[in-house]
């Protein structure tokens, strides 16, 4: 893998993380692949594996919920191949007045100039409480 390809994964990173914080759904959507998904780890309300027509309908609630926007702010990031590792933070104002913050490790596989798979994993504790108003799903297995 040449370093021009490795930096080219991360711009593509960066131009995806500039789509979320302009709320541009329509970009974020085309950044995927026909058989792309989110997988949002953890259990939460809000965690699963979702394909491409189930991205485009969660984003957009995420900014329905989010009026003033979410933003996020990229602290790290490291490629090798074609998966990008990056860290990153988030900060916004949910509809319900509550202040939403956040750390989290995303991990971007590409494949052909597109998302494949992007794995998202964050404190669930802040997502329970502020996204999904400290409701809880049963536990699943032990």
């Amino acid at each position: 893998m040449t370093t021009c390809r490795l930096e080219d994964n991360k711009a593509f990173v960066l131009r995806f993380f500039d789509a979320l914080n302009a709320g541009d759904v329509q970009r974020i959507v085309a950044a995927y692949s026909p058989d792309g998904c989110v997988q949002t780890l953890g259990n939460t309300l809000i965690s699963g594996t979702f394909s491409l027509e189930q991205i485009a309908v969660s984003a957009s609630a995420i900014f329905d919920v989010f009026p003033k926007g979410l933003q996020f702010t990229v602290t790290g990031m490291v490629a090798e191949g074609d998966k990008v590792a990056v860290e990153a933070r988030s900060q916004g104002e949910h509809v319900s007045g509550k202040t939403y913050s956040n750390h989290y490790h995303f991990l971007f596989e590409l494949a052909g100039g597109k998302l494949r798979c992007l794995k998202e994993y964050m404190d669930t504790e802040r997502v329970t409480d502020v996204l999904c108003g400290g409701v809880r799903p049963p536990l699943v297995g032990n």
